[in-house]
């Protein structure tokens, strides 16, 4: 069982630390008198800010610990946000909305945000809250938003495509003819999985297996 904080305790060593009297102590914390008087004697809590400021005198600083003890940092502050600039929630797992693309399937016309999050289920196992769970939210990389990936994916088949037709052309197995200009658009290279004859999509101006 985690031990209550003993907020007595604290201001007396930061007291002692910085051999100051709750009266000087008070003036450099910019706390009044009585504050620390209260909170020393615990007849009053005091602002976790307060108490910060008051350490900061004596030269200690404020940490969160865990059971065996040692330091747990704060989430980081660059960590994704969503549309309206909001941090997510701390308890939900961020993720790239390409994860979850199903969740827009439905709605085609939204414009799908470049991050998403897991709510977990009251009928998930409670050991998966300590395990197997990042320790922070992401934080904003570039090429994140959809379009973006889209379009890296579409340049990664080009290649793999130009790749493969070199090859083949080096094997010999492919006639030579004159070089020319593929005009497929991205969405093209995003329906063909190169499994058979190329795939375009609708309204392609290119068709350039046609032949």
């Amino acid at each position: 069982m985690t031990p209550a904080f003993d907020l007595c305790g604290a201001l007396r060593r930061i007291r002692r630390v910085a051999d100051l009297s709750q009266r000087e102590l008070a003036a450099a914390a910019e706390l009044s008198s009585s504050a620390v008087a209260h909170a020393e004697a615990g007849s009053r809590d005091l602002p976790v800010g307060a108490l910060a400021r008051a350490a900061a005198v004596a030269g200690l600083r404020i940490a969160l610990l865990d059971g065996a003890g040692d330091e747990v940092g704060g989430m980081r502050p660059e960590a994704v946000r969503d549309r309206g600039g909001r941090r997510f929630p701390a308890h939900l797992d961020t993720m790239l909305s390409e994860e979850r693309a199903w969740r827009w399937d439905h709605r085609p016309r939204l414009r799908r945000p470049t991050y998403t999050f897991d709510r977990r289920s009251e009928w998930d196992d409670p050991r998966s809250r300590e395990t197997g769970r990042p320790d922070d939210h992401l934080v904003p990389q570039p090429g994140d938003a959809p379009e973006e990936r889209a379009r890296a994916r579409a340049d990664a088949a080009r290649r793999r495509r130009e790749a493969e037709l070199e090859r083949r052309r080096a094997a010999g197995e492919l006639p030579t003819v004159a070089p020319f200009a593929c005009s497929c658009p991205p969405a093209c290279d995003e329906l063909d999985d190169w499994s058979a004859r190329p795939v375009h999509a609708e309204h392609c101006p290119c068709r350039c297996d046609v032949g």
